[in-house]
C-alpha cells in the first residue's frame, strides 16, 4: 500500500528531477514553444516542495491537492493549470484514505489525465502531454517501471507528429520533427513515480 510519506516522495523526486532538467525542456520548448517551459516547471515543483515541507499533509490524496494549487498559483503559461489539474483531480479521486493500492492510483490518475483532456483539449496523437500521459496510465497496472517506459516511449514518438493542440500547433507542419517539451516533462513525472518506489 502506498501511504502519504511515497507521495511526499513522488514529488520531491519530481521536483528534484524537473530541476535537473529544466535548461533541456526549455531546449524544447524554444523551437515550438515560449521557451518558457522548464523554468515555469522548475518554478512550481520547488514550490510544491517547499510547501509540502512545511504543511506535511497526512494522506495520499491531500499530498496531490496540495501540489496541484502550488501548480496553478505559481505557473504561468498553460503548464500550470494542466499539471495543476492532473494532481488535483487525482488527489481528489484517492479521496481522504490514509492508505491507497497501486489499482488505485491507477484508476485515480486515469481520472487526472481525462481532466487534463478536457480541460486542453488534447487527444493521443496531438504532440501533447497527452501522448505520455495516456500510455503511461495504461502500462501503470503491469508496473511502476512500465509506466516509466510508455511515457519516454511516449514523448519520443511525439517527435514526428505535427502538433494539433497547444502553441506548438500555430507552426502548423514546422512542429514536425520536434520532440513534444509538455510530453517530456510528463515522462520526467512517472520515471519519479518509478523512483519513489524504488525507494
Amino acid at each position: 500500500m502506498l501511504d502519504a510519506d511515497f507521495f511526499r516522495r513522488w514529488m520531491t523526486a519530481t521536483a528534484v528531477s524537473v530541476d535537473r532538467e529544466a535548461e533541456r525542456l526549455t531546449a524544447l520548448d524554444s523551437p515550438i514553444g515560449d521557451a518558457d517551459h522548464g523554468s515555469n516547471l522548475q518554478r512550481g515543483f520547488t514550490a510544491v516542495a517547499a510547501a509540502l515541507e512545511k504543511e506535511a499533509p497526512d494522506t495520499p490524496g491531500a499530498v496531490l491537492t496540495l501540489a496541484g494549487r502550488q501548480l496553478i498559483s505559481t505557473v504561468g503559461g498553460a503548464s500550470g493549470p494542466l499539471y495543476g489539474t492532473l494532481l488535483r483531480r487525482t488527489g481528489k479521486a484517492l479521496g481522504d484514505a490514509a492508505e491507497v493500492s497501486e489499482e488505485q492510483l491507477t484508476h485515480a490518475l486515469r481520472t487526472g489525465v481525462e481532466a487534463v483532456m478536457q480541460l486542453g483539449g488534447a487527444a493521443p496523437g496531438d504532440k501533447t502531454m497527452i501522448d505520455a500521459l495516456v500510455p503511461a496510465v495504461d502500462a501503470l497496472g503491469e508496473s511502476f517501471a512500465a509506466a516509466r517506459a510508455a511515457a519516454e516511449e511516449g514523448a519520443l514518438a511525439t517527435t514526428p507528429l505535427q502538433a494539433r493542440k497547444g502553441r506548438a500547433s500555430y507552426l502548423g507542419e514546422r512542429s514536425i520533427g520536434h520532440q513534444d517539451p509538455g510530453a517530456t516533462s510528463s515522462a520526467l513525472l512517472l520515471a519519479a513515480l518509478a523512483e519513489a518506489a524504488d525507494e
